[in-house]
């Protein structure tokens, strides 16, 4: 069966679209005022929010993407697309790393969405091999004794 929506909810759908394109596109500007209309049009919805939350995360501003996905957490809890952002933020920044490891093996290994829990996964496996191994606190390669 088809899902019917009304104008508002095709202009809304499109709208966010139209947003993350725009983050695709490196139009930084174009996403903010789509997500903003987007957000007019349906205050309740989290998904322009989770937007705003990926133009930071890839512009490498961790701690507000981490805080935009925090507070729609806050209310939805269950929500896989933003426990996966969240936890691939906090595995970014070395204080945070193994409690955003975890929220992402969790994440893979609980959500129902194939997308997010693919998602999930690869961004563990990423942690495992590159960032970890830039890590002051993860065991990386054993140090060969060079003392003469």
């Amino acid at each position: 069966m088809t899902q019917q929506f009304t104008p508002s909810q095709q202009d809304f759908i499109l709208l966010s679209e139209a947003g993350f394109i725009a983050i695709n596109q490196g139009d930084e500007d174009a996403a903010v005022k789509l997500f903003h209309a987007a957000e007019l049009m349906n205050p309740k919805n989290t998904l322009p929010r989770i937007g705003m939350g990926y133009l930071h995360f890839l512009k490498l501003e961790l701690k507000q993407a981490g805080e935009i996905f925090q507070k729609i957490l806050a209310t939805e809890p269950e929500n896989e697309m933003a426990n996966a952002l969240y936890g691939l933020s906090m595995a970014l920044n070395p204080q945070d790393m193994v409690k955003g490891e975890k929220l992402l093996q969790d994440t893979a290994k609980n959500a129902k969405d194939p997308t997010v829990k693919n998602m999930a996964l690869t961004a563990v496996e990423f942690v495992e091999k590159f960032v970890k191994r830039g890590s002051p606190s993860a065991p990386g390669p054993q140090e060969k004794n060079t003392k003469k």
